[in-house]
């Protein structure tokens, strides 16, 4: 059965929300077994720690190779494209190997620099959880790049369903760690990232790749170390910002780096619903039309892609930034995860969302340079976010708590996207992202007075029938989606059918 690319968009995200909610009720189970404790903030640190140091790498090595396998596919045909992704793999698990045993000889010291605040037995765990986290970016060096191949190939839902095995185990193994030991909590990370890359090898496999042995790296393959060198340090400022948060709070009062995490967990599912679907459909098509030397299908696929982040993530952020308080009362207040971590989280969530809209269209932008193989350029507007960040998060820490170091990434969020802005019409003239301001505005308008409804909806269930506040949260979502999709129609608006129109491809089951 065949399906268009707009309804593959809305699989993609129903699976997607589905992972998420593995994903949340495997944090709902964390907060609930251990809540804002010492073995929590370990937990933490020791599954970013190794993200900060290397995964970013080997995720920019799978970003960067799309276009060159793009090149090769169309030049050379499927057999020089499996031989250059054997090499590619090759080459990327041998790098990760080399920094897993890095960071598991090293790991004492590296929660020394990256959690200095953390003494006695919160430090040695972490150092025990980090030697466990750091063996699986073995794995997620190859996984990335089957994605990729995958994607490229027209198959994007299989991949997701991929995530299932890994967040599945993930939350098993919280579950054995709660009643058994909580030492064994690092190994679901391991685990569960070798059954999704076993996955995504029996997957490529019957998308027509085959394993080529020969022993010598061509140069295709060498390039992409070269390439993923600037991607890495544009593409993960994020992460960069997100990690000195973790650092500088791990230094305040204890639960901060929990509270931390748990905020922007909320805000990281929003942002992979929304931007993080339309850029995996997106960037093949980007790809494709760079290397087809198509500029109108180029730009209608950046044109597009921006609108339908912006129509999703605006309603998100001003919903989340309205609603902080009840949604992570509804979302993790249960057993060791009291009162007094709802403070501690509220704010956090608050401001992360305050830059929601900044990360997805900045993820676009990031995109649209690498597809035309300017790997360079984002470095700048990274280095000019990474800096900002830094400096607010020194300067907010003290007065706001965990609550600064959350305002500044997003303020940080905001400066990255404005840069890409500047630098895109700056080397890339020919390139068009926003159709028009007149359509921005009327998206932002429509997203403002939707939420804005949706508050007297709020309040008056909670206080003339004093309903539970996940009757009066649900409530005014309904309210909001609903003033939303009428503005949206009344304003002659496109919505998700843009996609379906900017991408004629379709994939198979």
């Amino acid at each position: 059965m065949m399906r268009t690319a707009a309804q593959t968009a809305a699989m993609m995200a129903v699976l997607t929300l589905g992972t998420k909610f593995l994903g949340f009720l495997r944090e709902v189970f964390l907060a609930g077994f251990f809540g804002t404790s010492p073995v929590t903030d370990a937990y933490v640190m020791a599954g970013a720690i190794p993200g900060i140091l290397f995964a970013g790498v080997f995720t920019s090595m799978s970003v960067s190779y799309m276009p060159l396998f793009s090149d090769i596919m169309e030049r050379e045909g499927r057999d020089s494209g499996n031989r250059f992704t054997s090499q590619a793999i090759t080459l990327s698990a041998g790098i990760a190997a080399l920094c897993a045993v890095l960071g598991i000889i090293f790991a004492d010291q590296l929660v020394s620099i990256f959690a200095a605040g953390f003494e006695g037995e919160t430090a040695a765990l972490t150092a025990f959880y980090l030697r466990i986290t750091f063996s699986y970016i073995v794995f997620n060096a190859g996984a990335g790049l089957l994605e990729s191949y995958l994607q490229y190939n027209g198959t994007f839902l299989k991949p997701v369903l991929a995530g299932y095995l890994q967040s599945g185990f993930v939350l098993v193994a919280i579950v054995a760690s709660a009643l058994l030991d909580y030492r064994l909590l690092a190994l679901g990370l391991l685990i569960g990232t070798i059954l999704r890359t076993l996955a995504l090898v029996v997957f490529a496999v019957q998308r027509g790749f085959s394993w080529d042995a020969s022993g010598k790296i061509s140069e295709a393959a060498k390039t992409i170390v070269a390439l993923a060198i600037p991607v890495f340090i544009g593409s993960t400022v994020n992460q960069v910002n997100t990690f000195v948060d973790k650092m500088l709070a791990s230094g305040l009062a204890q639960g901060s780096v929990s509270a931390l995490n748990y905020g922007y967990l909320l805000i990281n599912m929003i942002t992979t619903l929304t931007i993080t679907v339309v850029v995996t459909i997106i960037y093949p098509k980007l790809t494709r039309s760079r290397s087809a030397l198509e500029d109108e299908g180029f730009n209608r696929a950046s044109t597009a892609g921006f609108a339908v982040a912006l129509i999703i993530s605006t309603p998100c952020a001003l919903g989340a930034m309205l609603y902080s308080e009840p949604v992570i009362r509804m979302v993790y207040e249960r057993g060791a995860f009291d009162r007094a971590s709802t403070e501690l989280t509220v704010g956090a969530f608050g401001f992360y969302a305050l830059g929601l809209v900044f990360v997805a269209v900045n993820a676009l932008l990031v995109k649209i340079f690498y597809a035309r193989q300017d790997m360079k350029t984002p470095v700048i507007a990274g280095a000019a976010a990474a800096l900002t960040n830094i400096a607010l998060n020194l300067a907010l820490v003290g007065p706001l708590q965990q609550r600064g170091l959350a305002l500044a990434t997003s303020i940080a969020a905001f400066v990255n996207t404005a840069a890409l802005f500047v630098l895109l019409r700056k080397k890339h003239p020919e390139v068009r992202v926003v159709e028009s301001s007149a359509k921005t505005a009327k998206i932002l308008a429509a997203a403002l007075a939707s939420v804005a409804v949706s508050w007297p909806v709020y309040i008056g269930l909670g206080r003339l029938a004093n309903l539970h506040v996940f009757v009066s949260l649900g409530a005014a979502v309904a309210a909001a989606a609903s003033a939303y999709l009428l503005l949206l129609h009344f304003l002659k608006i496109e919505e998700l059918s843009l996609l379906g129109d900017l991408v004629r491809r379709r994939e198979s089951r």
